[in-house]
């Protein structure tokens, strides 16, 4: 079984004993590659420097996620365009970009120019988005329907219900990520799966953040990737094999990986 992380934070400072050791956990778990996504300028150094250790197993996005736009948020996201611009190739989708009224829920406005402002880098530059939604569906959806064409990309750490894939499925085409959150006791996320079809789920675990069950509780990184495909293959009814097949394969067709 070959799996792909499409996202996962493991240049974080949560890693204190280094990425590089739950990189190498990761790929000895069958995790072929993990996609590490951006939040801010400040961690990309890092993000950088680990990627280079690896470079068979780790892709990148670059991005401003909505709670981290500082305090001049288009000088931010001008750095985001300077830097996909002068690195052709480097970054394989912008992200983890979009909404948060949890968080931040006096902040759309600005949170919505931003996302509409990284959206048309990605535009711009032919690259997927990766989607951050929490408590903002409507928000997100009126930002991507107002772009000048709908940008292909994923809704990252989907924990939503029937009602909320129809919605997105209005907009567009968009691929699923799917985490802990699917193995969690009293997550409704399962009874969703059906009406997302295996065809547009991608896996994920948002390390270190979602630690799928058995190990709820503890840090999360990219080898416990298995376990969330074995909770959506129990679901479905289907194989982890045959799940680990069709996401790792959507995984590479949505941000080009090889």
């Amino acid at each position: 079984m070959q799996l792909i992380d499409t996202h996962t934070h493991l240049s974080d400072e949560a890693y204190t004993e280094g990425g590089a050791a739950m990189v190498e956990a990761a790929i000895a778990a069958g995790v072929i590659m993990m996609i590490l996504p951006g939040t801010s300028l400040e961690e990309l150094p890092a993000m950088k420097r680990l990627a280079a250790q690896f470079p068979r197993h780790l892709r990148m996005f670059a991005g401003l996620h909505p709670t981290e736009l500082t305090a001049d948020p288009e000088a931010a996201v001008a750095v985001i365009r300077r830097e996909i611009e002068e690195n052709p190739g480097l970054y394989v989708g912008v992200g983890e970009i979009g909404i948060d009224l949890h968080e931040s829920p006096h902040d759309a406005d600005r949170q919505m120019r931003a996302f509409d402002a990284q959206c048309r880098i990605a535009l711009d530059h032919g690259l997927p988005v990766n989607i951050h939604c929490r408590d903002g569906l409507d928000e997100a959806l009126e930002v991507l329907r107002g772009l000048p064409q709908m940008p292909s990309g994923a809704f990252h750490c989907f924990g939503g219900s029937v009602a909320d894939v129809e919605k997105i499925r209005s907009a567009g085409d968009f691929y699923f990520g799917i985490n802990g959150i699917v193995t969690f006791k009293n997550s409704g996320l399962r009874s969703t799966l059906p009406a997302i079809g295996l065809d547009r789920i991608i896996l994920e675990t948002d390390s270190p953040y979602l630690t799928p069950a058995p190990f709820r509780g503890k840090r999360n990184d990219s080898s416990y990737l298995p376990l969330i495909a074995r909770c959506v293959a129990d679901t479905l009814g289907l194989t982890p094999d045959r799940v680990a097949g069709v996401t790792t394969a959507s995984a590479r067709s949505l941000y080009h990986l090889n």
